[in-house]
Order: C-alpha cells, then sequence, then structure tokens
C-alpha cells in the first residue's frame, strides 16, 4: 500500500474535499484526468509522480503529486502532498485592494425609492 493511494483517499487527504464520500462522488462525474486520461472510478490507484487535472470551484487545478501521505492532517502538512503547477490567478480586486467597489447606478424612477424621496412622497400626502 506504499506504492500507491485510492484517489478519493489521497483527494480527502490533501484536503481538496470535506469528506471522502465527497471526493468519491467528484471522481464518479468524470470531471478528474489523471495523466490526462479522464476516470470515473474511485478506486483508481495514484503514485508520485502523478498529475491531477480537475475543476475545483471558478478554477482549473493542475497538481502533481508529491506525496501520498498516511492520514488527513492539517493544512500545512496537506499542501506537502502536492506541487500546484497552475496556481489560481488572484481575482482582479485581490491586486490591487485600494481600489473602490464600482457604486450602483440607480435610474430616475426604477426600482425601490430611496429614503429622500420615500419622506418627499410622505410630505406631499401629508404624513410627516
Amino acid at each position: 500500500m506504499s506504492d500507491g493511494l485510492r484517489i478519493d483517499k489521497w483527494l480527502w487527504y490533501a484536503r481538496f474535499f470535506k469528506s471522502r464520500s465527497l471526493a468519491s462522488t467528484f471522481v464518479a462525474t468524470g470531471k478528474l484526468r489523471l495523466n490526462g486520461t479522464s476516470i470515473a472510478k474511485s478506486h483508481q490507484i495514484i503514485r508520485v509522480g502523478d498529475v491531477l487535472t480537475f475543476p475545483l470551484g471558478p478554477y482549473i487545478r493542475v497538481i502533481r503529486i508529491e506525496a501520498i501521505g498516511t492520514r488527513r492532517g492539517p493544512a500545512v502538512e496537506a499542501q506537502g502532498l502536492y506541487e500546484d503547477l497552475d496556481p489560481p490567478k488572484p481575482k482582479s480586486r485581490d491586486v490591487n485592494p485600494d481600489t473602490p467597489a464600482p457604486v450602483a447606478k440607480r435610474e430616475q424612477g426604477a426600482g425601490r425609492p430611496t429614503k429622500t424621496e420615500r419622506r418627499a412622497t410622505d410630505k406631499l400626502r401629508g404624513r410627516e
């Protein structure tokens, strides 16, 4: 067992998924590639040096397995199990956090009225 490990266990050890059953379900979808070959069985054995390619959130992860691992340890230990060949790119906002977020624009008469518009309407109707 020291030369390989089931892929669902390894994905769980490396903390890509919160549970082994989630990892197994993901592998069954067929979205995971092992050395360029699509796999759909969670009992597939992986070894050191294999390359995994799979979508995770908005990113496509390309991972080379550096170690098999023996347990699901802390995050620092999990990061030592693989090398990220194509790290996720930061979002444009993450690059410069000093830039303000864009403000939503509202055309006159569209959507809910603002507080001052509501007060003006109440004043017009005599509900002050």
